[in-house]
């Protein structure tokens, strides 16, 4: 099992960035596939990115491609979410989890952070 601690969100106008962190703590981080998923309000939870033990292979949901890029430090027990060019549809709560498996299926990951708000402004 992971604890799972999410940063890094708040408001921000369309057009801006922000970076998301996700420090992680208990068994050895580098043994996990991490994966940024969103939940907006009246809508389902959603796969964004995914990103393997090592960081060599990444994944995305083709409405973040281009603008989003996950990354990981295994020194650092984390995992970040780079946010680009962002839209007003991206608001919603991102949320870090952890899984055995590559891949986007959220039933999978076993290890949730406690999310954190986006919110982008027109």
């Amino acid at each position: 099992q992971v604890q799972l601690v999410e940063s890094g969100g708040g408001l921000v106008q369309a057009g801006g960035s922000l970076r998301l962190s996700c420090a992680a703590s208990g068994r050895t981080f580098s043994s996990y596939v991490m994966g940024w998923f969103r939940q907006a309000p009246g809508k389902e939870r959603e796969f964004v990115a995914r990103i393997g033990r090592s960081g060599s292979t990444t994944n995305y949901a083709d409405s973040v491609k281009g603008r989003f890029t996950i990354s990981r430090d295994n020194g650092k027990n984390t995992v970040y979410l780079q946010m680009n060019s962002l839209k007003p549809e991206d608001t919603a709560v991102y949320y870090c989890a952890a899984s055995s498996t590559f891949t986007a299926r959220d039933l999978l990951y076993n290890d949730w952070g406690q999310g954190t708000q986006v919110t982008v402004s027109s």
